[in-house]
């Protein structure tokens, strides 16, 4: 088998390989088709990455709270997990007194901070759940893209790519060079400077 490389395109092999580090884990079940994929992005209204939409394709996770589960998930569940990234930041507005610097001065009134910032926050990209809190940027023209770690404004790196977050979290890690230059994602970025 071809070793997993990170920088380069995500294969079906290389999904399997990635997902095979989960055997002992969790359940792995059959991969999502095209038109299941297709159906999840309608629903949902966001296109998972290249590497994420391989990565499911090749097998879906499953047994696990952690994982979503994409075809047969509660649909609760699933909108509660794709709004935990906004939802974590708009805790911290609320109670933590944070303001981004490019949004308009902040509302002295928490309410219509909370207004001000959901307005804001509607037009930053979608963060797309991998596992538990880890999220990758929803981007179908982009690959590469780090994986993050999202609680609130408690936002950091995970990996450098979906490869690399694998290896982290379910193998056996390459340390990233210190000088490693992460790929920007809007808004989110702001988070890890």
């Amino acid at each position: 088998m071809t070793p997993i490389s990170t920088g380069n395109p995500l294969t079906s092999e290389g999904a399997q390989a990635l997902l095979a580090m989960l055997s002992a884990r969790v359940k792995v079940k059959r991969g999502m088709s095209e038109r299941e994929l297709d159906r999840v992005e309608e629903r949902w209204g966001f296109r998972f990455a290249p590497e994420h939409r391989t990565l499911l394709g090749a097998g879906l996770p499953t047994g696990s709270r952690s994982w979503p589960d994409w075809r047969d998930g509660e649909p609760e569940d699933l909108a509660e997990r794709l709004a935990w990234p906004v939802d974590g930041v708009l805790f911290d507005v609320e109670h933590n007194v944070f303001w981004h610097p490019d949004w308009a001065p902040r509302p002295a009134d928490v309410q219509d901070a909370l207004e001000v910032a959901r307005m804001y926050l509607a037009k930053v990209p979608v963060m797309v759940p991998i596992y538990s809190h880890r999220y990758l940027l929803a981007d179908p023209d982009r690959t590469g893209t780090p994986v993050l770690s999202m609680h609130q404004t408690d936002i950091i790196y995970y990996g450098t790519d979906l490869v690399d977050y694998f290896h982290h979290e379910f193998g056996r890690p390459v340390p990233t060079p210190e000088d490693h230059q992460y790929a920007t994602i809007p808004f989110w970025s702001y988070f890890l400077d």
